[in-house]
């Protein structure tokens, strides 16, 4: 059992980080191999519309053509057993590295033949989010609706699909130093230091979930 985590965070061993190294974590209890990506790290872009991965040959390509840092982690992830998405939620959506990836990982599977039936094979799939945003107001600023939509697409592609959010996140150690007058700091860090270690066990279940054969 392989699991890879793609990480869409730009800042290491911070709140994303913490809940995706705590899914690898879990699945590494029940034996299965792990991999971290972190794509701030890679040099690359999202889908170029070439649609060089739709020409009529053969074999049928099917896969990403572009040769970038990203080409060896799609390689990665199309052996992988099981891929778990994390990111930060930035004005309502993922972060743009993360979307380019999705971009990347997806449009090569597309299947204008038949939009039901994607060119993708069958594995268990997670999203990972973190996010200042309090729970309450999901409804209003539409992060149900994000979920659910990036939910469907991944089931749709590969059968499967688990969703883990952790909200009113700790976005600095110190809110003293920051315009952030409008959160209170201070339950913020209590917030952290008692609701976001049930949020890392959440996570690490979630791995021992995915690496279950």
């Amino acid at each position: 059992m392989k699991i890879i985590a793609i990480n869409g965070s730009p800042r290491k061993n911070w709140n994303t980080d913490t809940l995706l190294k705590n899914v690898l974590d879990g699945a590494s209890s029940v034996g299965a191999e792990t991999e971290m990506v972190y794509l701030y790290d890679l040099k690359f872009c999202g889908c170029k519309s070439c649609m060089a991965c739709k020409l009529k040959k053969e074999p049928r390509p099917n896969r990403c053509v572009l040769r970038d840092d990203l080409t060896p982690v799609l390689d990665h992830v199309h052996e992988a057993d099981a891929v778990v998405l994390g990111s930060p939620i930035y004005f309502s959506e993922v972060t743009g590295e993360l979307r380019s990836f999705i971009e990347r990982f997806l449009f090569q599977y597309l299947n204008y033949d038949d939009f039901s039936k994607p060119l993708s094979q069958p594995k268990k799939t997670a999203m990972v989010y973190t996010m200042n945003c309090p729970e309450a107001w999901f409804p209003e600023v539409g992060y149900n609706d994000l979920f659910k939509r990036y939910e469907d697409i991944l089931k749709l592609y590969f059968g499967n699909c688990e969703t883990l959010y952790s909200s009113e996140t700790l976005q600095v150690k110190d809110y003293s130093r920051y315009h952030i007058a409008g959160v209170d700091g201070d339950a913020r860090q209590k917030r952290h230091e008692t609701v976001f270690p049930h949020d890392c066990k959440k996570a690490f279940e979630l791995g021992i979930k995915l690496a279950a054969q």
